[in-house]
């Protein structure tokens, strides 16, 4: 684990997520296609990213939302499909433990982070301290599901001693960028990550379970108010 220096002697929390925006430029490999995930974090990095637009050819994004950003500070975006390799997957987290497995979801494009992190040699995740946690499970397990499956997905979560909720915008159910709902779970400690997203992906009508250890990070980079935290899994 290393650390970097020259950081505010308070840094607020959207302090932190830009601090590790930037650090994370330094794992973009020039000259090659960069996998960009979703969220405020990931943001920080998408700005940070601009000024680098012209030694990348372009991204692979995750969601809707970030491929719009990305196109506005003028970085070209490709589809999953047009792009074979992608040398580094660069993303945020709502929890990561000691291990580099992580929940993620909050922001409702865990089905296309995962597809692009499969195709990515490297994943990075970006974080801020608060994220760190010894188990997973503080967190809500977001989980995609096919619309007609989730009250039986609801209640196959209750047997596991986990409490499931349809997320909601209003009085409407959230839809995906892929046309799906999302369940969020809590009341869970995930203390097999591995196992755990084995047995939830084979659900019938689960589209992804938001546990992300088959496709771990493989580094951290963990902002503190000591600095950037590097960690290696």
């Amino acid at each position: 684990m290393t650390q970097a220096s020259s950081t505010p002697a308070h840094p607020s929390q959207d302090e932190l997520k830009t601090m590790v925006g930037r650090a994370a430029l330094d794992y973009v490999v020039r000259g090659q296609w960069v996998g960009v995930g979703t969220g405020s974090t990931v943001n920080k990095f998408i700005d940070a990213l601009a000024d680098i637009r012209h030694d990348i050819p372009g991204a692979v994004s995750s969601s809707v939302a970030s491929t719009e950003r990305l196109r506005a500070l003028g970085i070209e975006v490709r589809d999953a499909n047009a792009v074979e390799r992608l040398a580094v997957y660069i993303d945020g987290a709502d929890e990561i433990d000691g291990h580099g497995y992580m929940i993620k979801g909050g922001g409702a494009a865990l089905t296309r982070e995962k597809i692009v992190a499969a195709q990515s040699e490297c994943f990075v995740c970006i974080a801020d301290a608060s994220k760190r946690v010894p188990v997973l499970g503080q967190f809500a397990l977001p989980v995609e599901v096919i619309p007609m499956a989730s009250a039986r997905i609801m209640r196959q979560f209750a047997a596991l001693g986990g409490q499931a909720q349809l997320r909601m915008a209003g009085d409407k159910p959230v839809v995906t960028d892929n046309g799906q709902h999302l369940l969020d779970v809590r009341g869970l400690s995930i203390t097999d990550p591995l196992g755990f997203e084995a047995q939830v992906s084979q659900w019938p009508g689960v589209v992804t379970v938001g546990v992300f250890a088959f496709q771990r990070a493989h580094i951290c980079l963990l902002g503190t108010p000591e600095g950037v935290q590097t960690l290696r899994f």
